[in-house]
């Protein structure tokens, strides 16, 4: 019985999408079996995340699996000024609030972004190669947070992992961890599918159903109640190289709430569409990065809303809840100076129409703290980037963000943030 235990994988650095798994050969020698464990351990990683290609692997038996462990140790500096953010490692403009006489400046150092992944690929090149992934970072105060635990089989995704809605890929890089306002980098509990098809295998469309996270705004009369119905997204994508393609998505969402006067549930329709992209532009070494989505009761598929009581918000008299309809737009460019030094630049807004309430209702708010005028309206989130990757395993950077709220009685809080970082991937 012979056991192989060997270093393998290079890292990869950058985004980027794979329109399809190419056909791979089998492996006769150590060095073809490094590059196809390479290219599996990519093709398996989640998307949008294609450098969490480990540098240590274990071939099994008879090469019938690859594992991978691999991680990253960053840690970031900086400081901010204006109405300081609590957290040091995701930039939320959506958190931004006015800050307290005398706390305009705040210094952050933190290493909580710091991750550990595990990447497996068994009975690799074969009709039931069989593919699983979990990794973890330490956002939550340094206890591990799951980010991905999923398995992938002939096109099927289960478990926790981002949304077909989402496309992480077509974001631009930045040290900070949440990167543009506007972006729909969702996890969720989902079973998806997606097939590739064309000449080059350059289409590809999916489909899913996902655990619903409605985040409603409650008054007396309405509240929330567990979720029967999964959310449904949908994509399509188009793919004219492995970085540049072009993806549209769409989600439609069945919402459930309690209405107390006639004691029943009442269920509304919602729905989002995106489309999202990213292309060399011109053979340059210029890149550009794009979103933008739109819809009713979709306000927890964009990372600036979610979470904020924004998809069902209520009516003026009556106490009943409605869709507000939410868009969020994106626009970035990279420009790759050397071969190890690229920088980025994005700006991205996202906007929340949530009609007006009436607080003089008797019975209707009663205990209920949250009023329309405290409400988010819009936010902003501008941000300048610089990278220099030191070696194959070292990244440096410093970076500029610009972000702003601003709520619906016109109330608004900024802040800016200059940071810079170390990171070894591993």
């Amino acid at each position: 019985m012979k056991k192989l235990l060997a270093l393998a994988a290079a890292p990869l650095f950058g985004l980027s999408a794979i329109a399809a798994p190419p056909l791979h050969k089998e492996p006769n020698n150590y060095h073809d079996l490094k590059e196809d464990a390479h290219t599996h351990f990519e093709e398996n990683a989640p998307e949008g995340c294609k450098d969490m290609v480990p540098h240590f692997a274990i071939f099994g038996k008879k090469d019938k699996f690859y594992l991978g462990i691999g991680g990253t140790v960053k840690v970031t500096a900086g400081v901010d000024l204006g109405d300081p953010l609590d957290d040091p490692n995701q930039f939320v403009t959506s958190a931004l609030t006015p800050a307290a006489p005398g706390n305009h400046t705040k210094f952050n150092l933190s290493a909580m972004q710091s991750s550990l992944y595990v990447n497996f690929v068994g009975l690799p090149n074969t009709d039931n190669q069989i593919g699983a992934f979990f990794g973890m970072n330490l956002l939550n105060d340094y206890v591990p947070v799951v980010q991905y635990a999923y398995v992938k089989w002939r096109g099927v995704k289960a478990g926790y992992d981002y949304s077909i809605f989402s496309d992480n890929g077509a974001m631009p890089p930045t040290i900070d961890y949440e990167g543009p306002c506007s972006g729909t980098a969702m996890p969720v509990g989902t079973i998806s599918y997606t097939h590739h098809f064309g000449s080059r295998k350059e289409w590809s469309v999916g489909a899913g159903i996902e655990l619903s996270h409605l985040s409603l705004t409650a008054t007396e009369r309405a509240h929330g109640v567990t979720q029967g119905a999964p959310d449904i997204p949908v994509a399509v994508c188009y793919a004219w190289g492995q970085d540049d393609w072009i993806r549209a998505s769409a989600v439609l969402r069945n919402m459930c709430y309690r209405y107390q006067p006639q004691s029943r549930n009442i269920d509304i329709v919602g729905w989002g569409v995106s489309i999202s992209g990213t292309s060399g532009l011109f053979g340059s070494p210029l890149r550009a990065y794009w979103n933008a989505t739109y819809g009713r009761g979709i306000a927890s598929y964009i990372q600036d809303t979610a979470g904020l009581g924004l998809d069902l918000v209520p009516t003026d008299a009556a106490g009943m809840l409605k869709p507000t309809h939410t868009w969020g737009v994106m626009a970035a460019l990279q420009y790759d100076i050397t071969d190890k030094v690229y920088c980025s630049a994005s700006f991205s807004q996202v906007r929340n129409y949530a009609d007006s309430w009436n607080h003089s209702t008797p019975g209707l708010f009663d205990g209920n703290e949250c009023t329309w005028g405290e409400t988010y309206k819009y936010a902003q989130y501008v941000s300048g980037s610089l990278f220099w990757d030191i070696n194959t395993i070292t990244t440096a950077g410093v970076e500029y963000i610009y972000g702003r709220r601003k709520n619906n009685d016109l109330t608004q809080a900024h802040t800016n943030r200059l940071q810079a970082m170390i990171q070894v991937r591993f």
